[in-house]
C-alpha cells in the first residue's frame, strides 16, 4: 500500500514561489498535485506519468512546473509567479494503474482517476 508524504507548501506574497514535493513509499505509474480552495471542488492542477508526459490545467500553464524524480521516488512541483488565485490545499495523489497515453491525456487530471492520496500541504499567496 503506497503512502504519500507532502512538503513545502508556505505563505508568501504574489509573485513568490513555492516548490512542493511528495515523496512516495512504493511504485507508481503516475502522480499529480490537485488543490483545493474552501468552498471549491477538488481541481487537478498538473499530472505526471512514470515516462515523462506532463499535463497541466491552462490557469497554470507556464508557471508551475511539474516533474519527479523517479530514483527518489519524489514529484515536485514548482510554483512561480504566485497569485492569490492559487490559495488552496494542494495534495498529491498517486496510481499504480497503468493507462494509455491518449486516456492520461484526457483524464490523467481528474481527482477521481487517483487512489492513493496524500495529507495535503497549505499554499497561501497574499
Amino acid at each position: 500500500h503506497v503512502q504519500l508524504v507532502e512538503s513545502g507548501g508556505d505563505s508568501v506574497q504574489a509573485g513568490g514561489s513555492l516548490r512542493l514535493s511528495c515523496t512516495a513509499s512504493g511504485y507508481t505509474s503516475r502522480m499529480g498535485w490537485f488543490r483545493q480552495a474552501p468552498g471549491e471542488e477538488r481541481e487537478g492542477v498538473a499530472a505526471m506519468t512514470r515516462d515523462g508526459v506532463r499535463s497541466y490545467v491552462d490557469s497554470v500553464k507556464g508557471r508551475f512546473t511539474i516533474s519527479k524524480d523517479n530514483a527518489a521516488n519524489t514529484l515536485y512541483l514548482q510554483m512561480n509567479s504566485l497569485k492569490p488565485e492559487d490559495t488552496a490545499m494542494y495534495y498529491c495523489a498517486a496510481s499504480s494503474a497503468a493507462v494509455e497515453l491518449w486516456w492520461f491525456v484526457l483524464h490523467g487530471r481528474e481527482p477521481r482517476e487517483y487512489s492513493v492520496w496524500g495529507q495535503g500541504t497549505q499554499v497561501t499567496v497574499s
